[in-house]
């Protein structure tokens, strides 16, 4: 098991950036396949990008492609979502989510393929 936090959420016009962060504590990070989520208040919860272990594979939901980038530093056992070009449509709770894998190419992309998660960081786009 590892314990997430997520940061670096906030406010931002729409066309502005943010940097997602997702601090793992555990000794066992650099093996855990992660994956960004959002939830919009009324909505279901959504897929939005996903990283294996290694880094060599990643996965990102069609409404995200171009605009934002998944990345991750297991020296500093941490993960990242780049969010460019944000449009009032990507405000939600964001979550990160680990799952333990021996798979270096796996990239989850369904919420059900974890069983760790954040608490979430909210994100709020302005038009």
């Amino acid at each position: 098991q590892v314990r997430l936090v997520e940061s670096g959420g906030g406010l931002v016009q729409a066309g502005g950036s943010l940097r997602l962060s997702c601090a793992a504590s555990g000794r066992t990070f650099s093996n855990y396949a992660m994956g960004w989520f959002r939830q919009a208040p009324g909505k279901e919860r959504e897929f939005v990008a996903a990283i294996s272990w290694s880094g060599v594979s990643t996965a990102y939901a069609n409404f995200v492609k171009g605009r934002f980038t998944i990345s991750r530093d297991n020296a500093k056992n941490t993960v990242f979502l780049q969010m460019n070009s944000l449009r009032s449509e990507d405000t939600a709770v964001y979550s990160c989510a680990g799952r333990l894998s021996n798979n270096p190419s796996l990239a989850i992309t369904t919420p059900s393929g974890y069983d760790n998660w954040g608490q979430g960081t909210q994100v709020t786009v302005s038009s």
